[in-house]
């Protein structure tokens, strides 16, 4: 085994303490995994009330006060509290007696203005420091994270311990940077010499998710394809020239998430109705029975249940997904769609739902115990985003043996291989021009399939047989690890 190291993710969320998407996800599984390879990983995120609060993780205090000072004016005090997750990973809780405290529940855990995460970044050195563990990785995650890299670079810089470690920064999604005002600088207490382009500035305002990259020895992103799709003007978000120059340095990579396949299995998910695998795949059309029931439809093998679990945006599809609905009702699906979030969608499944109840079902919100009954009970799963870093609903949809209907992006495209009915080969639809008429085309295609049972046979079996689990992705996590490493090393030899 490679050498064992000490790694420090940092996190805004952290599954199942706190999540909102699939940061935490990663956030919560990638841990577990790592310490099965024989890595000392702790995590740290925000203290919120609900943690607190929740009896199933208890919490104790670790450092009574710890002065933060985040700008010259101002000191504000942090208590760090520490908990554990369930396979035994240490998770540091930043507290504040102002900040955090109203996150009663995940969705109301992200802040809109900057002050939180100056100073849960500006605490997470000194924590250490106090704590007198100086890890060999710090792995930051988005741009709420983005400074925490800034920070040890440039206050803790000429401290002998931080020299060596290295720092990587993770984009979940680079559409989210945290842009505020040159006034940023001041608030946190950073020097008016990082508002240049090199930097921190960015269009004349100042970027926490640029602060990441720029100060972090490698970057990396949640797919292979989404690390080469962000250095183009389509989806760089304005920062493609900056990606281009990471990458040709040699510090951007692409590595797919993984899905905790002890939680999520269907040969013993507790949330199912009946339980199956591979070797025997019977209780999934029980699953999908109950799943026609519970939405009010005709329980009936020979007619397909579409699933969609997503937030219901433009950028997961939905404005492709709009004007065709009915004419995907129309072919004799049964679609059941489990998701919150525009209100013009929210109408028109709850629209679609009233005049077509033998076919349609929309539960606007989010039921994690229902989604796994929606994963288990379709037959195909519907995904066509405009764009996915990575996407964990495909790779959750297969583990389930349910086939994705996908666009050719991002993670989407790094995980699902379009079926080919001459040589068999494949474990979803993929279509690629983002217009509704190709979406269509390929739900077509996934229906032919399942009107012939030997090709869909084919299908349910190389789904339920896929690994996405975390093992292969931690590993590739390490080496990128390795890399940075090899990077400081190098960068304070040169030096």
């Amino acid at each position: 085994m490679a050498r064992s190291l000490k790694v420090l993710i940092v996190s805004a969320e952290v599954a199942p303490l706190a999540k909102v998407g699939g940061l935490a996800d990663v956030a919560g599984a990638l841990p577990k995994a790592l310490r099965a390879l024989g890595h000392d990983v702790r995590v740290a995120m925000p203290c919120y009330r609900m943690i607190e609060k929740n009896p199933d993780y208890p919490v104790r205090t670790v450092i009574k006060s710890l002065p933060v000072p985040v700008n010259p004016m101002t000191t504000e005090e942090a208590i760090i509290r520490r908990t554990r997750l369930k396979d035994g990973t240490p998770v540091y809780l930043v507290g504040h007696h102002h900040y955090f405290t109203e996150a009663t529940e995940s969705k109301k855990i992200y802040a809109l203005e900057p002050e939180p995460y100056i100073f849960f970044d500006r605490a997470i050195p000194l924590m250490l420091e106090q704590m007198d563990w100086i890890p060999d990785i710090i792995h930051a995650n988005d741009w709420h994270t983005g400074f925490v890299p800034v920070y040890i670079r440039v206050l803790h810089a000429h401290q002998p311990e931080w020299q060596k470690v290295g720092l990587v920064f993770t984009i979940h999604n680079l559409a989210y940077q945290g842009e505020f005002g040159y006034e940023l600088l001041w608030k946190a207490g950073l020097p008016e010499w990082l508002f240049h382009y090199e930097r921190l500035e960015f269009y004349g305002r100042v970027n926490f998710l640029k602060g990441g990259i720029v100060y972090s020895d490698m970057v990396n992103t949640v797919s292979k394809t989404y690390a080469k799709e962000i250095q183009t003007p389509e989806y760089g978000c304005r920062m493609e020239g900056l990606l281009q120059y990471i990458a040709s340095q040699g510090r951007l990579e692409g590595i797919v998430n993984g899905i905790d396949y002890e939680e999520y299995n269907p040969a013993t998910d507790p949330r199912i109705p009946a339980h199956y695998s591979a070797d025997n795949p019977s209780g999934k059309a029980q699953c999908k029975q109950a799943l026609q029931k519970e939405c009010g439809f005709t329980p009936c093998t020979e007619t397909p249940v579409m699933g969609m679990i997503t937030r219901l945006a433009d950028q997961k599809g939905l404005d492709l997904i709009a004007p065709i609905a009915k004419k995907i009702l129309d072919l004799g699906f049964q679609f059941v769609v489990l998701g919150t979030g525009d209100p013009r969608y929210e109408q028109l499944f709850t629209e679609l739902a009233q005049t077509r109840p033998q076919q349609m079902k929309a539960f606007i919100g989010f039921d994690p115990d229902l989604a796994q009954r929606i994963y288990a009970g379709s037959d195909m799963f519907l995904m066509p985003s405009r764009f996915e870093p990575c996407g964990l609903g495909q790779l959750m949809a297969l583990r389930y043996g349910t086939i994705p209907i996908v666009r050719k992006t991002g993670g989407l495209a790094d995980t699902i291989i379009d079926f080919s009915p001459r040589t068999g080969k494949g474990n979803g639809f993929v279509f690629e021009d983002y217009d509704p008429a190709e979406l269509l085309k390929a739900i077509k295609r996934a229906l032919k399939a399942y009107q012939q049972p030997e090709h869909w046979r084919k299908l349910v079996d190389s789904a339920l047989r896929a690994d996405y689990s975390w093992e292969h992705a931690a590993g590739e996590y390490v080496q990128l690890y390795l890399r940075a490493l090899e990077l400081r090393s190098a960068g304070l030899e040169a030096a």
